[in-house]
């Protein structure tokens, strides 16, 4: 899925987004507001992944929405 309609989309799939990646926070799923960059660094924080295995599972992810 394209990175604009996600960030358009973002009220609808945070819900989606909060039961992959339980460790977010719902002040940080506002924060990351549907941007791509944002949610890559929260995921390395969070889950102590690279840049490129964020990405990889954000493609993943999003792939199927």
């Amino acid at each position: 899925m394209n990175w604009d309609i996600i960030e358009g989309k973002w009220g609808q799939l945070k819900g989606s987004v909060k039961e992959q990646w339980g460790k977010l926070t719902d002040d940080e799923l506002t924060e990351i507001a549907g941007n791509r960059d944002k949610m890559a660094g929260k995921l390395q924080e969070r889950y102590g992944w690279t840049k490129e295995e964020a990405d990889e599972k954000l493609n993943e992810f999003f792939r199927d929405k």
